[in-house]
């Protein structure tokens, strides 16, 4: 903190720190409520040094805050189940693991039953004070996944799932999922034809999908937001029954942009409103997040080499067009723009 100086007269300014993901000088002399869950030395430390994410990697990131933030809501007394996938991979080179947490590997479709069978266990020797959380990328989610994380939604099953989204199956060769946008250029949906990359009309919106079960708590957040991403998180260990955090999460690999572009991109993502941040409760919206920014899609796309042909040779107005079209429903959807933007 610095001052401008002592007279009564004279506002105190406070100096402000831009590096407030670790446990640096910057951190510690912030507000306490101004702290990301990196900032304190109880941390848990989810995932440690030693993974094989790939610079950049979003999906490292946003697991290692979001567990940070369900252990410390949880005290310490938590497992997870991890579907196969990118963050299974490159945390659990056999015979080595970056966890610090109790962990456990499901096949890529069944870490939901694996989590319900977990907490079930829990249940029946009495151990209430042992919450689980579930985790998977959009393809072991939206995927393959899929009638298992449906079934625990219906059954209303104690645990938080946790979908780590970056929009392609990008462990195995960046091959499209339902969770890839229209025009994204993948192993599977090739810029080539008249219409290059993923068509529009497929996919699901898992969220919604979510919803429609009327489970307790449904939320999407962002890497972008690590605020907001760690109160939504602690937000839904607080709650019992089946709840659900969906994390967008920039894969510089799979997307073809700049390793120090993930913050920025996710940013975008929900400046355009292609990527809404809110919550529902119940099956209905109860919160979402403004947009203090609205930019056009075309500053989020431009910079990932899966949407060049949208601009090169020439640029593809119509295309362009049908995507601003879902950012604006988004945006009205989810009442998205602040006062004034």
């Amino acid at each position: 903190m610095s001052e401008t100086n002592k007279t009564p007269d004279t506002a105190v300014q406070r100096v402000k720190f831009y590096q407030t993901g670790t446990h640096t000088v910057g951190n510690r002399l912030m507000d306490e409520a101004q702290r990301t869950v990196q900032a304190s030395m109880e941390r848990s430390n989810a995932i440690t040094s030693g993974h094989r994410a790939c610079q950049g990697c979003g999906e490292a990131l946003g697991a290692r805050y979001a567990l940070d933030s369900a252990m410390r809501a949880a005290g310490g007394q938590m497992v997870a189940v991890n579907a196969t996938g990118c963050l299974e991979v490159f945390t659990t080179p056999y015979p080595e693991t970056s966890w610090q947490i109790p962990w456990l590997h499901s096949l890529f479709g069944n870490a939901p039953a694996v989590a319900t069978g977990v907490a079930a266990a829990y249940r029946v020797k009495g151990r209430t004070d042992v919450r689980v959380v579930a985790q998977g990328g959009d393809g072991g989610t939206t995927d393959i996944g899929f009638g298992c994380l449906s079934g625990m939604f219906e059954r209303n099953d104690d645990v938080l799932y946790v979908c780590y989204d970056n929009e392609a199956y990008m462990n195995t060769g960046v091959q499209r999922s339902s969770a890839t946008p229209p025009t994204a250029r993948t192993a599977t949906t090739p810029a080539v034809g008249s219409a290059p990359g993923n068509v529009f009309g497929t996919g699901k919106n898992l969220p919604r999908i979510a919803m429609a079960h009327d489970i307790p708590y449904v939320a999407t957040a962002s890497v972008a937001d690590l605020h907001d991403l760690e109160a939504k998180v602690e937000k839904a260990m607080g709650i019992s029954g089946s709840r659900y955090v969906h994390i967008m999460v920039p894969c510089p690999l799979g997307w073809g942009s700049a390793s120090q572009d993930t913050i920025k991109l996710a940013r975008l993502a929900t400046e355009t409103g292609l990527f809404p941040l809110f919550e529902a409760e119940n099956g209905e919206v109860t919160a979402s997040k403004a947009i203090r920014r609205r930019v056009p899609v075309e500053e989020y796309l431009r910079p990932q080499r899966r949407f060049a042909h949208l601009f090169k040779p020439t640029e593809d107005r119509e295309r362009l067009d049908a995507i601003q079209a879902q950012a604006d429903a988004n945006i009205e959807r989810y009442h998205l723009l602040a006062e004034g933007a």
